[in-house]
């Protein structure tokens, strides 16, 4: 599918830098489309909508159509099967420039390119013998038609309040082998795109009468959403993000077929061994709004803030201070984060491990940082609704409460994989 190009801006409006200059940041011309055209649509259509997303907690369906019209639904989906052919690094950009615009828009489109991305150019670089890698081949291509042609929407529900989803357990969702599939049973909480996604790509151990549930029997299925015995459950009220919908997911007795599977049997354990910044993945969204709070602050000093007075605040001294620090904050991020998404791949080094750790905490964090001191800069009108930065705000609260990777365990993992090689111990 060729990327459409987006509406364009009134003449009068100049269109927002890109966060990552092509220039500056080696990106060709295939990537910069992409890119832009993820930009263009956030800045013209994604930004006015956020607003209500957001009050009325609800999903942002008009925002997927757009989606899908770009092409930009199948961003991950290799070019032979239809998609954009996008690789990790095209997609994170990209998925930062709409989570500049609507944060809820670009959380949720990870969990559906995730779906096609872990399916696609990651499960290529595992290890797979011919026959399971054609079968896998023909599936997949079974998943990408759906989104391609139809616009279907996958999700990833992943959390199930306990351990599993920072990767020291078992997933308690379980599927029982049958004959032509299998039987799933189970839970997930914070199921992002709960009641709207058309395919919920599930995380679930195989358990065979008499087995005992382990982490390498990892499945990976693509559960219709109108299959019986799924349910979305409870409410949506929090405090950000509420546009993802993300309820209680209920899967009794829902049996699944073979085909749904979006990886064979034992690559995702191998994935999750392998290929670690496949969990970073969330950070793009709060790269984006880092840039978000700080593109606010400088427009409200220079009194060019809709739906403010035209009012200049950019002479004080304690506001100049403010934007270099948080300029000098957000090139810190972009940094390192770039650095890490650029180094994705199979097998990497310790040091790139501790990179991608330390590039998720610093966007995680340094998002609501970033927000924070916004908000104290620009003053008590920031914190009106009628403006994004109290949205901003909100949403980069969530990022580091979000598993498998979350600010504390990023914290825990460096300093103990920094000390510790592998198997060493201090007895």
């Amino acid at each position: 599918m060729t990327v459409q190009p987006a509406r364009s801006l009134d003449a009068a409006v100049p269109a927002d830098a890109p966060i990552f200059d092509p220039k500056a940041f080696r990106l060709d011309r295939e990537q910069s489309a992409i890119i832009a055209t993820a930009r263009r649509l956030g800045e013209t259509l994604f930004a006015q909508r956020a607003a209500a997303y957001d009050r009325e907690a609800r999903f942002p369906t008009e925002n997927y159509k757009d989606l899908h019209r770009t092409g930009l639904l199948g961003i991950a989906i290799p070019k032979k099967h239809g998609g954009l052919g996008a690789d990790y690094q095209t997609y994170a950009i990209a998925a930062a420039e709409i989570g500049r615009y609507c944060g809820a828009t670009a959380l949720t489109w990870n969990m559906h390119v995730c779906s096609t991305l872990w399916s696609g150019p990651l499960t290529d670089d595992l290890e797979m013998d011919a026959a399971t890698r054609a079968e896998h081949e023909a599936r997949r291509a079974i998943h990408y038609r759906r989104i391609v042609e139809d616009g279907a929407i996958y999700s990833q529900p992943f959390s199930e309040g306990g351990a599993a989803a920072a990767g020291g357990v078992a997933f308690g969702t379980e599927a029982r082998p049958v004959e032509g599939g299998w039987i799933v049973n189970g839970k997930k909480i914070f199921a992002s795109l709960s009641g709207h996604a058309d395919y919920y790509g599930v995380l679930c151990t195989e358990v065979a009468k008499g087995e005992k549930a382990s982490r390498r029997n990892t499945l990976y299925l693509a559960i219709p959403a109108s299959a019986q015995g799924v349910a979305a459950v409870g409410d949506w009220d929090p405090l950000g993000m509420r546009g993802t919908v993300s309820r209680t997911l209920v899967f009794k007795d829902v049996f699944v077929a073979e085909d749904a599977a979006l990886m064979p049997r034992g690559v995702y354990f191998q994935a999750a061994q392998r290929w670690p910044h496949m969990f970073l993945t969330l950070s793009p969204t709060y790269v984006g709004l880092a840039q978000a709070a700080y593109d606010f602050t400088v427009r409200y000093l220079r009194g060019e803030m809709p739906g403010t007075p035209p009012v200049k605040r950019r002479m004080y001294p304690t506001k100049q201070i403010a934007v270099a620090q948080m300029q000098i904050r957000l090139e810190q991020i972009k940094a390192i984060w770039f650095q890490a998404v650029t180094e994705a791949g199979p097998n990497p080094t310790k040091e790139q491990v501790l990179r991608a750790y330390a590039a998720q905490y610093s966007a995680m964090e340094g998002a609501n940082e970033i927000a924070t001191l916004a908000i104290r800069t620009c003053g008590g009108q920031a914190m009106l609704k009628s403006l994004s930065l109290e949205r901003i705000y909100r949403d980069s609260r969530c990022g580091s409460l979000m598993l498998p990777w979350t600010a504390e365990l990023c914290l825990d993992r460096i300093g103990r994989e920094a000390l510790y090689e592998a198997g060493e111990t201090d007895d």
